[in-house]
């Protein structure tokens, strides 16, 4: 037998005719976009690549994704702190991406339904990613859902929004979070009876809902000694939260059940200290709130506040544009598709300043 014979055959390299069938192109097609010539549509274009990468062409690979790479974010217009952080993680971020990605930000008031739908549905560009932090509603879901039938990779942020498949959602576990509110409060509000103010932004907000269901769950099955007033929906204004507090003050003094805890699962936390002074209850309630900032650590020092749980907008908004990377063929390392994590602060641990 000739040493020829006894070799084994080397594997031929994939043709643009092997590429072409197997995308359902033409190998012209193939040419143009293995050689990144552009006149190809984004879906061809995309297809070609996949099929010269499951073929394992020994070459070089061009972005799935030909020009500029165009990423809305859409978010509520709501001056709280959390999203003041989120506009300047997209901003850092934005100067992080490569220069043919763009990020078009937009702020919406949740009430104003047409515009928001046409920011969702009708962009003034070709659109490769979507990311929102908005509440659950009718609009938001159908403006989703087309945006998901249209193949557009779709990040929702903070809250999730329901009956849409194919989101990815970069956020926290609000569910996990109201159960940790509701069990530092009922372990540090101890064994006497009492109430519970249960105060939040407003429960169209899934993250909101879910915090809340969270919160009330572990203090019905572990400290059933501690009643749950509320929810009272105060939509992040500091003087509707200030009076809720007051009112539940003096109606659990009325009852003879004293105010033990609370927990506030949004904004407007400026209004509680002076609720609370002007009350001046004998027993302070055990107050667990959301995000860190410099009021809330203020509030800590002081002991007025004692648990603070943190969703880190920073995080969501690096997991939403890896997501959409990934999801483009732009990065090829696999994206985390469990929540982000959590963070408590306290007294003992409050660290460096946010902005």
């Amino acid at each position: 037998m000739s040493d020829s014979a006894s070799r084994p055959r080397r594997k031929r390299a994939p043709r643009f005719d092997d590429i072409a069938a197997a995308a359902g192109v033409s190998p012209a097609t193939v040419n143009r976009v293995l050689n990144d010539r552009g006149g190809v549509s984004p879906e061809r274009r995309a297809r070609v690549i996949a099929a010269a990468r499951e073929l394992g062409v020994p070459r070089v690979l061009p972005d799935p994704h030909h020009g500029l790479i165009r990423f809305d974010v859409v978010l509520a217009a709501s001056a709280t702190p959390y999203f003041d952080r989120l506009e300047q993680a997209f901003e850092r971020a934005a100067q992080a991406l490569a220069p043919r990605v763009l990020l078009h930000r937009h702020r919406c008031p949740t009430d104003d339904e047409t515009r928001l739908a046409r920011l969702l549905g009708q962009p003034p560009h070709r659109r490769n990613g979507l990311i929102v932090a908005l509440p659950d509603s009718p609009t938001v879901r159908a403006a989703l859902r087309e945006q998901v039938a249209a193949a557009v990779p779709v990040v929702t942020l903070m809250s999730g929004v329901a009956d849409v498949p194919g989101l990815h959602y970069a956020g926290i576990d609000n569910l996990q979070a109201g159960r940790t509110a509701g069990h530092f409060i009922g372990r540090m509000a101890g064994p006497a009876s009492g109430q519970v103010l249960l105060v939040t932004h407003q429960l169209s907000f899934r993250a909101h809902a879910e915090r809340i269901r969270g919160c009330t769950e572990v203090l019905a099955e572990r400290f059933a000694h501690l009643r749950v007033r509320g929810p009272v929906a105060c939509t992040d204004d500091p003087d509707r939260v200030h009076f809720a507090v007051r009112e539940a003050l003096a109606a659990c003094r009325a009852e003879g059940l004293p105010l033990r805890g609370l927990y506030t699962s949004g904004a407007g936390t400026a209004g509680v200290p002076g609720a609370l002074l002007r009350e001046a209850p004998a027993v302070r309630p055990v107050w667990v709130g959301h995000e860190i900032h410099a009021a809330h650590r203020a509030l800590l020092r002081t002991g007025t506040l004692e648990l603070v749980i943190d969703q880190a907008p920073e995080a969501q908004v690096q997991g939403a544009l890896t997501h959409l990377q990934q999801a483009l063929g732009l990065l090829d390392h696999p994206v985390s598709s469990g929540p982000i994590n959590f963070a408590l602060h306290c007294l003992e641990n409050l660290g460096g300043e946010h902005a």
